[in-house]
């Protein structure tokens, strides 16, 4: 077949290679020399063998003795009852029929959720001075981040036996500042009700510093350039924050929220060194994990005290899944 003079021969189809019905491989194949093969990641992970659970069994070991196995165990024992000198009798559910009935689930729950309520207000508090130590040019801010993170590496003993002194009724620093503008300040930690909102004040002082490093490296993560825009529209510091700060660092507040309501709902040490076992407002004042303690170490009832754990253990992973559906809805990564 001829072609006419000055006429340009018509170029392969991009699917097919010239002179054949093949397709034409990628330029990216050709750079490589062969085409990518079907199966390939299945065959480096037969390559690999063994080595990625070399690394992997350690921790998953771990996690297995020290985390799974006593949720099993415990698990099983909630439904058991403990002898005197040991041995144990299953009994069904006749622990978890009593827990439910029993008086101090209300009382324990409710107080965990106040102390949790309390030590909350915390976030918004923390993700205000942690702006504030963010803004440019300010003097010293590295000595106020390391003095607003010291109460929360100090021992709970230590700090319990600081707020004990602030918080006496008849000499406390406290009462006595009170007493100056004509307050006459309860008995803070022997008086139900009182007692857990000391206990929550002091565990909200203890867990700024935590919130606000965390807070703090996501403020670094800020561009400085929106913040440029929002000057030159006119925006003023507190828009800025609004609309700027807030809504990207949603993620690191979520995150602190989430940490923050389990460890409140963990309360114990706290507790027990502020309050002292001989309290009046004790009983009344109990923490979910101080009931458990009640329970296995002081009344020696441990298939009770497992069932008690068990509850802990639900409350807690429900909460925290809640939270993170609340995340999905309202935080965005984008």
């Amino acid at each position: 077949m001829t072609t006419a003079v000055g006429a340009r021969p018509r170029r392969a189809d991009r699917g097919t290679e010239p002179g054949s019905g093949r397709p034409a491989e990628s330029q990216s194949a050709r750079r490589g020399g062969r085409l990518p093969r079907a199966g390939g990641e299945a065959a480096a992970r037969r390559r690999d063998g063994a080595w990625p659970w070399l690394f992997v069994g350690p921790l998953m070991l771990g996690v297995g003795v020290f985390y799974l196995w006593p949720i099993i165990q415990t698990l099983y024992y909630s439904f058991t009852e403990w002898g005197v000198f040991g041995g144990t009798t299953w009994i069904g559910g006749a622990n978890y029929a009593r827990m439910i009935t029993d008086p101090d689930l209300l009382s324990s729950l409710g107080n965990t959720v106040l102390y949790t309520a309390i030590v909350l207000l915390g976030v918004p508090i923390a993700v205000g001075l942690a702006s504030l130590l963010n803004l440019p040019g300010l003097r010293f801010a590295a000595v106020y981040r390391v003095l607003y993170f010291l109460p929360y590496v100090a021992m709970p003993t230590a700090v319990a036996m600081v707020w004990r002194m602030i918080f006496r009724g008849d000499h406390g620093i406290l009462n006595w500042v009170l007493g100056l503008v004509g307050i006459d300040g309860p008995y803070w930690i022997s008086t139900p009700g009182w007692a857990i909102t000391a206990v929550a004040i002091v565990g909200l002082w203890s867990s700024l510093g935590f919130s606000m490093i965390v807070l703090a490296a996501g403020l670094k993560a800020i561009p400085d350039e929106l913040y440029e825009a929002a000057q030159l529209d006119g925006a003023s510091r507190w828009r800025q924050f609004r609309s700027i700060t807030v809504p990207l660092l949603a993620p690191s507040i979520v995150f602190v929220s989430i940490v923050t309501v389990i460890g409140s709902f963990q309360l114990f040490d706290l507790l027990y060194a502020i309050m002292g076992a001989q309290n009046p407002a004790l009983p009344k004042s109990m923490s979910l994990v101080y009931w458990f303690y009640q329970a296995g170490f002081v009344d020696n009832e441990k298939g009770y005290a497992a069932a008690i754990a068990m509850l802990i253990f639900v409350v807690i992973g429900v909460v925290t899944l809640i939270q993170v559906r609340l995340q999905r809805k309202w935080v965005s990564n984008d």
